[in-house]
């Protein structure tokens, strides 16, 4: 298996902290910890198998290879497109939320 290198954009590493803000806010440090591991192993699988997120998204935002992939356990969706040599990761999002519309949101 050839793991590709998993590269987050600024966006997202923005998203990843106000994620680990809130839970830190309303449910304390070790579910703050537990969503860090979860988004870290969902990241690894990512890395070992792009190919296994769902393009739902990619049509409708006119955003070709655009999938995603469920963090583990919580309700967060992590938005990437696979390139040759990594996987860019474009957002961290609460599956809640109008997921095109956050997507079209300037970075």
């Amino acid at each position: 298996m050839n793991t590709r290198p998993v590269v987050l954009r600024e966006r997202a590493r923005r998203d990843i902290d106000e994620a680990i803000e809130h839970y830190l806010a309303e449910a304390g440090p070790a579910v703050a910890l537990a969503f860090i591991n979860a988004l870290e192993n969902t990241h690894r699988r990512i890395g070992e198998r792009p190919e296994i997120g769902s393009p739902r998204y990619a049509h409708e935002l006119g955003i070709p290879g655009l999938r995603f992939r469920s963090v583990e356990r919580f309700p967060y969706l992590v938005l990437y497109v696979e390139g040759e040599a990594e996987v860019d990761i474009w957002r961290i999002l609460h599956g809640a939320r109008d997921i095109p519309a956050w997507m079209r949101e300037p970075t």
